[in-house]
């Protein structure tokens, strides 16, 4: 099944690659199946369970919640506002260091 590129316009170029990316992604995805499906045999004919094999205890989330975070940061001019320090700058941290304040200035302490 060759196909002559050349002979092919924009939107059908296109058009091609898209399918070829959505089939390519549908291939990767029936061997995963199939992997899958293998571990699990290879694993139950061990007598073992899956679980037991990957280390999970009692089906337990893969990453563990973490808490809140305790602020670092205080807002001046409105206390209410605060910052962990984690994370995307506030509006008013930003502005405040723009205006001449240092980080230390707004520490919490």
């Amino acid at each position: 099944m060759a196909i002559d590129l050349k002979s092919l316009n924009h939107n059908q170029l296109s058009d091609l690659i898209a399918r070829a990316r959505a089939r390519q992604d549908e291939l990767v995805k029936e061997k995963a199946t199939k992997l899958r499906e293998k571990i699990n045999a290879l694993v139950k004919a061990e007598g073992f369970g899956l679980d037991e094999v990957l280390g999970r205890s009692g089906g337990a989330a893969r990453g563990k919640a973490r808490g809140k975070v305790k602020p670092k940061y205080r807002n001046p001019a409105d206390p209410t506002q605060t910052w962990s320090g984690r994370g995307k700058r506030p509006r008013w941290f930003h502005a405040a260091l723009t205006a001449g304040k240092k980080e230390k200035d707004l520490l919490i302490g």
